[in-house]
Parts: C-alpha cells; sequence; structure tokens
C-alpha cells in the first residue's frame, strides 16, 4: 500500500497534543516518577526548552495618546518584538527552511512505522491558518472549557454607592492618566476634605475598583490627611512591590475565595508566554499563576487559569488591551489549579484541500472512532535538529557527562536561528562559555543556560553546569530516551502480536500492572493493554518483547536491571501506557468552499460576537475535512491525525511536500 502525506505552510507542524498535562495524574495512577515532563509544553514549543526562570521584568510604558487601546499597545509592541526573536525559522522561505530540514528527524528515526487501519491514506493541509486548530481544555469534572460570558462577578464586599461618587472628575482625569501611563507622574495625591477612618477607606476601595492596577496608602502632609495612588510595581520610595506570599493583604474580602479563577482564550501563543503577558499587564510574577495543562502556540486554545488575589474586574480590564486574548467565566475559588488535573482536550481540527474521496474518508474515520491509533509518542518529543533529544537523554544515563554537553553545544545540521548558529561555531572553535555566550542575545535557552553554569563552575565540573537548567528541562532529554524506545518497542509488539491481546502481555488492575494469562486472553482487547517505560519500578512482558527490551538497552549501554542513577533526578522508575487510544466523541464533516482565507468554523469569540457560523455551498473549489475528537492526557493529536492521513508527520517529510505543493 502506498502512503500519501499531507503538506503544510512553511513546513510547520506545531500541533497542540495532551503530552506533559498528566503527569501528576499518572504518578497516583501508574507507579510514575517524572515519565511525563510536568510542565513540557504540547507542540513543537516543548523542543525549544525554552525556561520561565528568568522572569521578564515589568514593561517600560509612556504614552501621551488619548486612546486607551494605544496605551496598552506599547506592552503589545514588546511581546511582538521578543515574538520575533523566537519565530526566525518560520520567516524563512519554503526552499531555505526545505534545505536545513534535509537533515531532520524521520518518524522512521523514533520508532513510529505501523499503522491501524488498512483504509487507503490521502494527503491533506494542517494549519495552514492557525485558527484550522483549536483545543478546548477538559477539566476534571469531566466539561469542556468555553468561553462564554464575559460578566464580572460581584460579591457582598464590592464598592459601596459612596465609593463610585466620592472622587471628582478631575480626580478620575488623573488617576486614568496615571493608570494607563499617560503621563510621566510616578503617583496621584488626593487630599482628605472631612477626614473620617470611613471618608478614608471609601477613597481607597473606589481607586482600586474604578482604576484596577493601582494601589494606595495613607499620608501625612503637612498635617492633612492624603490618600496616595500609584503602580503595584512603581517606585520603591512609594510602596514595597508586593510577592505571592503578601499580595495586597490589606484589600481582598474575606468573604471571596483567594483564587479568581478564569478561562483564557488564546491565540498563536502557547500557555508561558501568555501568562507572561498577563503577568506584565497586571505587574505580578508568573508564579502566582497556575494551571492544568499547557497548550501549544500554533493554535487557538481555550483553557482554565487560576491566580492568587487577582480581582476579576482586574482582569476583565484587560480585554480592552490585549490583542489575541480573551479572558471570561470568572470566579472566586479557595484553591488553585494543579497541574494535571484535567481530564484531556477536544480538538477541532481542519484538514484543508483533501484528496481522499468521501469513502475514503469515511473509512479513515471511521476506523479512528472505533479503533483508534497508535499511542505513539509524537515527533515533538525528540527536537527538530539531526541531533535528537533522546541521544542526550541516553548520554545522561550513560553518565557520559562530556557527552552531554558536546551534543547540546556541537553546530548541527537543521533549522535553528542565526544566533545560535554563532554560538555553536563559536564554542566548537574556542571551547570558551563565555565566549560562545556573548554570541546569545537570548539567555534563557538550553544552550545559554549551559554555558553559563559552565562559565560558573568549569569545564571539569559538567554536573554542576548542567544542573543550572531547569529541573524539568533537565527531564525532558531522559523522558524522550525513554519515549524512543517505547516506540520502537510498540512498534515491535505490534509486528509480532498484531492488534490483539495474548498471554504475557500487560494490563493495568488500578494502579498495579499485570499479565494476561492464557485464560484470560479472551477477557480483554487491545485497549487494554499497556507496556512499559523503561525503569526501576515496572515489570516487562512475559514473551519476547521483554527480551526485544533488554537487547535495545544493552545496545545502548545500559542495564535495565538497574535503572538507579548515581544522581537522584536522573533515575527512572518507569511508567505504563496504553497502546491504542480511542479518541471520544469523534464526528467529521467534508464540506465545500471558494475562498481560502475564510474560517470554517466559529470559534469562542465569534460567538461571544454573535457572528453567524459559516454556510457552505455544495460544491466549490476546495474540499476540506473537518473533524472534532476528544483524547486523554499524554496523548498525542499528531499521531490520531497520522493515522486518519497514512502520512509521515515529521517536519522533514512535511517540509519536503509542502515546497513541492507551493511550487
Amino acid at each position: 500500500m502506498e502512503k500519501t502525506s499531507m503538506s503544510l505552510k512553511r513546513g510547520c507542524l506545531a500541533v497542540e497534543d495532551n503530552d506533559g498535562v498528566a503527569a501528576q495524574e499518572e504518578t497516583k495512577k501508574q507507579k510514575v516518577s517524572e515519565c511525563c515532563l510536568t510542565n513540557s509544553q504540547d507542540g513543537v514549543e516543548n523542543d525549544s526548552l525554552h525556561s520561565s526562570e528568568e522572569e521578564p521584568g515589568p514593561p517600560e510604558v509612556e504614552s501621551a495618546e488619548k486612546d486607551e487601546k494605544n496605551s496598552c499597545a506599547q506592552v503589545q509592541v514588546e511581546e511582538e518584538e521578543e515574538d520575533s526573536l523566537s519565530e526566525t525559522v518560520e520567516e524563512e522561505e519554503p526552499e531555505s527552511f526545505a534545505d536545513m530540514m534535509k537533515h531532520g528527524l524521520t518518524e522512521l528515526d523514533v520508532g513510529i512505522t505501523k499503522f491501524v487501519s488498512p483504509h487507503e491514506g490521502f494527503s491533506g493541509i494542517l494549519k495552514e491558518r492557525y485558527s484550522d486548530f483549536v483545543v478546548h481544555e477538559i477539566g476534571k469534572d469531566g466539561r469542556i472549557s468555553h468561553l462564554d460570558d464575559l460578566s464580572v462577578p460581584v460579591d457582598e464586599e464590592e464598592p459601596s454607592e459612596d465609593a463610585l461618587t466620592v472622587l471628582t472628575a478631575e480626580d478620575r482625569q488623573q488617576l486614568e492618566e496615571l493608570q494607563l501611563f499617560k503621563n510621566k507622574e510616578t503617583s496621584v495625591a488626593i487630599e482628605v476634605i472631612e477626614d473620617t477612618k470611613e471618608k478614608r477607606t471609601i477613597i481607597h476601595q473606589a481607586i482600586k475598583s474604578l482604576f484596577p492596577g493601582l494601589e494606595t496608602k495613607t499620608e501625612d502632609r503637612e498635617g492633612r490627611k492624603h490618600i496616595v495612588a500609584y503602580h503595584a510595581a512603581g517606585k520603591k520610595a512609594l510602596a514595597k512591590v508586593r510577592t505571592a506570599a503578601d499580595p495586597r493583604k490589606h484589600s481582598w474580602p474575606k468573604s471571596r475565595g483567594s483564587y479568581c479563577h478564569f478561562v483564557l482564550y488564546k491565540e498563536n501563543k502557547d500557555t508561558m508566554d501568555a501568562i507572561n503577558v498577563l503577568s506584565k499587564y497586571l505587574r505580578v510574577k508568573p508564579n502566582i499563576f497556575s494551571y492544568m495543562g499547557t497548550k501549544d502556540k500554533r493554535a487557538i486554545t481555550v483553557q482554565e487559569i487560576a491566580v492568587l488575589k487577582i480581582s476579576a474586574q482586574r482582569l476583565a480590564h484587560l480585554n480592552k488591551c490585549l490583542m489575541n486574548f480573551k479572558l471570561g467565566n470568572f470566579s472566586y475559588q479557595k484553591n488553585p489549579l494543579k497541574l494535571g488535573e484535567l481530564q484531556g482536550n477536544h480538538f477541532t481540527v481542519v484538514l484543508r484541500n483533501i484528496t481522499g474521496t468521501n469513502e475514503q474518508v469515511q473509512q479513515a474515520m471511521q476506523s479512528l472512532k472505533e479503533t483508534g491509533f497508535i499511542n505513539y509518542y509524537g515527533m515533538q518529543r525528540f527536537g527538530t535538529t539531526a541531533v535528537p533529544t533522546y541521544q542526550v537523554g541516553r548520554a545522561i544515563l550513560q553518565n557520559s557527562w562530556t557527552e552531554v554537553m558536546d551534543l547540546i553545544l556541537k553546530p548541527r545540521s537543521g533549522a535553528e536561528k542565526g544566533y545560535l548558529v554563532k554560538c555553536r561555531e563559536e564554542w566548537a572553535k574556542t571551547k570558551d562559555p563565555a565566549s560562545a555566550l556573548r554570541k546569545l542575545p537570548v539567555k534563557r535557552c538550553v544552550e545559554g543556560q549551559l554555558l553559563r553554569g559552565l562559565s560558573k563552575y568549569g569545564m571539569k565540573n559538567i554536573v554542576s553546569a548542567f544542573g543550572i537548567i531547569p529541573r524539568n528541562n533537565r527531564l525532558m532529554y531522559i523522558h524522550s530516551y525513554q519515549s524512543y524506545v517505547w516506540n520502537t518497542m510498540v512498534s515491535k509488539r505490534i509486528e509480532d502480536y498484531g492488534l490483539k491481546p495474548v498471554p504475557g502481555d500487560l494490563v493495568l488492575k488500578g494502579a498495579t500492572a499485570t499479565y494476561i494469562e492464557e485464560e484470560d486472553v479472551n477477557n480483554y482487547s487491545i485497549h487494554d493493554v499497556v507496556m512499559p517505560l523503561p525503569g526501576f519500578d515496572v515489570i516487562y512482558p512475559k514473551h519476547k518483547i521483554s527480551e526485544a527490551y533488554r537487547e535495545m538497552l544493552a545496545a545502548d549501554n545500559l542495564d535495565i536491571d538497574n535503572m538507579r542513577h548515581t544522581i537522584r533526578d536522573y533515575s527512572l522508575s518507569g511508567a505504563y501506557r496504553k497502546i491504542i487510544i480511542r479518541p471520544q466523541n469523534v464526528s467529521w464533516e467534508v464540506v465545500a468552499y471558494d475562498d481560502p482565507k475564510i474560517p470554517l468554523f466559529n470559534t469562542d469569540v465569534d460567538n461571544l460576537e454573535g457572528k453567524p457560523p459559516p454556510v457552505f455551498a455544495s460544491e466549490g473549489k476546495y474540499r476540506p475535512l473537518k473533524m472534532d475528537f476528544s483524547l486523554p492526557p499524554s496523548t498525542y493529536a499528531t499521531m490520531a491525525i497520522r493515522e486518519v492521513l497514512k502520512m509521515d508527520t515529521s517536519i522533514k517529510k512535511q517540509t519536503q511536500l509542502n515546497t513541492n505543493w507551493l511550487r
């Protein structure tokens, strides 16, 4: 059977997946020790290994404009400038990018070789527009998150009627200019004419409720009481910048839960970037936000976020300032969100310009609905350059620290930002970490962090230098190796035994793995079978795949019976993962259209704005396939789409196809 494949705009296959969002849940259920990254991002952003350790400082914003949107846009410009650094690769011409990607990985390189269904594949264009890929988080209660309410909840301790009338028009104008950075003043002082504690309290309340982002304090000036308003992150002389441990405690109503939960709708930005933007506008640290899972950049995503002691009013105000973001569905709760608490994600995906007949589409989607797809770890788990992340992970497990340093820093073929290429060249030439570091304008990447560590600890203490990299990013390398082994072993398991349970396979009973005995085979289906990620606390199947695990690790100079590392962080206990996943809530339709620029379905924001859903003609120039499906945590939507189209999802293959399509 001939495999056909999918083409992509600019060769970009950044697909939202569920990987990394269920690490804590798997820990409870499946004896997991760090088997999935606890803060991995769900698309190709995973591979850039960016850290949020260095928080961006508050933006320097001044504006004489009268339009509030222009004032807010000042910070947005900063965001766009920062993004331009991270999107260098996407701006390359397709031919140039394709040339760079000739040395990238293919699915075969990471053990992805099998399909479930015998149907004939067909091609289609995925993510021609980021709006063709929409992700809605499924919360721990099983409900799909939607942004459908922008109202602000009112509680018993909202400002009184007096608070809304106590400020003069002149006071309001000065406070608004201060709030929106329209003047160079660092504070506004309002004299309390009839000084009583009650009057001062009303003025405090009025300023904070009507002008979110401002803080207040009482001062004596020449024997008269004044209320002084200032930005929370203003001059130290005005007030200390409050931390997460001391968040504006004087102004938070006692009847409220400490956390404001809200639904975040975002376009073309990953979760950590989004939180950094919100924290800049609110002038707080990013660590007061919590969430259940990270979402990919090149998509429209909807998820729940919680933030400590920031009011819904202040958050709703951001809707006037932010482009490509929308906040709503506010509520106050006692607890934050925890990574991994979600039940999964619901995907709405458009594959444009498909070549398959209606019958082929029907067969492919029916198979996805009834049988599912092989639960491979997707390509974004393994990096995009000629040095796969699993090779670094293998070197860590082997205690080969010089090789770890070399693999991360050496020059390599593949698509990389220009400054990284120069940094690697400098390292190869001088082996001087300080000199190589000077070539990096962005120090937060893994290469920059490792070079900083080498400058600090010296070339003879690579373990400590590597330890400067945030823990989750370090662990990503060894999880990538585990994923590589798992993919390879699952392909061999399906090659040898097909899509049915056999004696010696493993199934989970609660959190414990047990063997399928001969007499019990008929009590299970292939959807019950799990395979282990290698570690010291897992068992292996009781058939020839067990020996295949042993041989694969031995070939990499690793002992499957001793997966404990001299450094505790790198000891792998292992985990279990289902080999076949059957998506839920699967539906699809093939439509027709003539204008390639039109969106093919309404987003939550479209619905809030009352836009009518798109109407399609019975015939048109283009035929897209619109798919809806839900996946559990730690699964890859790319692998579901791969099963439908029978394609190679690697950026290398997609770029080659895309270049041909553009020509």
